[in-house]
């Protein structure tokens, strides 16, 4: 009764926490600007079943794609175990779907069990790439303090997951196999798992009887509560990716990949401008005057609610800068930076937001604070990082925006771009002379 009491608490606690974290998450998002991403459902169906949940892009670079399918399958299939801990956890009763299951329950746990093993082999893996064979990737210069411990302590929260699952059914195999497991009269001396049956023996067969149940506990008990640690670990790490990879990459962008967007008030400027009929003084037919917009972005509000969304679903893996041409040849540049900054810096404008509303100004932004002219210039605009996301997140249209801003609003541009868009002002063309004498070349 009082485990079942303390269970509950726990579980209502534990969802009640996550469920106000990720209110605060969404409230961030939607500080972005509006951007529609509703059409074409059907691709967008299409993009989010092949990318998000069959992990299409991963497959670039099979060994860490291989690792990274154990845990994932581990993750999504474990669930199922999970659902039978939290029934155990209100009703008092232990392994309750095993006597209606039967032999289809010792599949399902078993394959659990090996898929178990397998996560366990990738966390392990991963734990050395990262700390012992030190992937280039994961030793650039943002992946240092808390971005580092975050990995880790992830993949250390895995490894105990793990072991609590194998603590659980091993010393409840061979308490099973005495007639002393809370599930009694289910059938043979053994549930016959396909590895506790051989570990459960081997590592736990010489301990006494109230060892084993105390052990069994421990492995329930940590099972559960590290479950509890891990959901509400992730809004607060960069594994939240694990639920925000289906929505970002379902609102993925269908475009060619070279198109850019125009700002649709220089667009109607420039039609209002070519309509020899439009009386460019005449009010709006409405009467209202809408809020003149910011060119391009300063701080995160001027950027889309999905650039906001790229944000919270990096996983911090690497493969954009590794494939960046502006990083690879030694410059500031790193789209995985770009993307950790922005959301550091949303995390902020939202807290400030809640605690003080939205007028107020820290006096900082993304740019000149988190992020740097020098960066958002380096980039060549050749799309590599969004090519390359296992998630399609797409750095390169928040850089863009950056770019707008200095252009359009502080009129700053690096000194070679100064002469050639003052050709382009003046010359229809990015060279210097005249558009008359454009095609004198055809006269040679």
């Amino acid at each position: 009764m009082i485990s079942g009491i303390v269970f509950g608490i726990l579980l209502v606690g534990s969802f009640g926490f996550f469920t106000w974290n990720v209110w605060k998450i969404r409230q961030n998002i939607l500080l972005g600007r509006e951007l529609d991403r509703t059409d074409n459902p059907k691709e967008r169906w299409r993009t989010m079943i092949l990318v998000a949940f069959g992990q299409k892009k991963m497959f670039q670079r099979p060994i860490p794609a291989i690792l990274h399918l154990f845990i994932y399958a581990a993750f999504v299939i474990t669930q199922i175990e999970l659902i039978e801990i939290v029934v155990d956890g209100f009703s008092g009763h232990h392994r309750i779907f095993r006597p209606a299951l039967g032999g289809f329950y010792t599949f399902i746990i078993s394959f659990i069990e090996i898929l178990s093993v397998l996560a366990f082999v990738a966390t392990i893996a991963f734990l050395a790439r990262r700390n012992l064979l030190k992937i280039p990737r994961f030793t650039m210069r943002e992946m240092v303090g808390w971005a580092k411990t975050d990995a880790n302590l992830i993949l250390f929260f895995e490894f105990l997951l793990v072991t609590c699952i194998f603590m659980m059914n091993g010393a409840d195999e061979v308490l099973y196999s005495r007639g002393l497991s809370h599930a009694e009269n289910l059938g043979d001396g053994s549930f016959g798992f396909a590895v506790t049956q051989h570990i459960g023996p081997a590592f736990f067969g010489g301990l006494s009887d109230g060892a084993l149940h105390v052990i069994e506990r421990i492995g329930w008990w940590g099972h559960i509560v590290m479950v509890f640690v891990f959901l509400n670990y992730l809004p607060f790490s960069k594994h939240f990716h694990i639920l925000l990879a289906f929505p970002n990459t379902y609102y993925s962008n269908l475009e060619k990949k070279g198109r850019f967007t125009n700002l649709a008030s220089v667009t109607n400027e420039v039609k209002l401008m070519m309509d020899p009929t439009a009386d460019p003084f005449a009010a709006p037919a409405d009467g209202a005057v809408a809020e003149p917009q910011r060119f391009g972005a300063k701080d995160v509000t001027d950027l889309t609610w999905k650039s906001l969304l790229d944000a919270y679903t990096c996983t911090e893996c690497g493969r954009c800068s590794s494939a960046c041409p502006a990083n690879q040849t030694g410059k500031l540049l790193s789209p995985r930076k770009i993307m950790m900054e922005t959301r550091d810096r949303l995390e902020v404008v939202g807290d400030n937001i809640r605690k003080h509303g939205k007028e107020y100004d820290d006096g900082k932004s993304l740019l000149f604070d988190h992020i740097t002219e020098e960066e958002i210039w380096a980039c060549t605009s050749c799309n590599a990082c969004v090519q390359e996301c296992p998630v399609n997140i797409d750095p390169l249209s928040i850089i863009m925006e950056m770019r707008r801003y200095l252009v359009m609003e502080e009129s700053k541009m690096p000194s070679e771009l100064t002469g050639m868009l003052t050709n382009i002002e003046n010359n229809g063309a990015p060279w210097q002379f005249s558009p008359t004498d454009r095609l004198n070349w055809k006269d040679e």
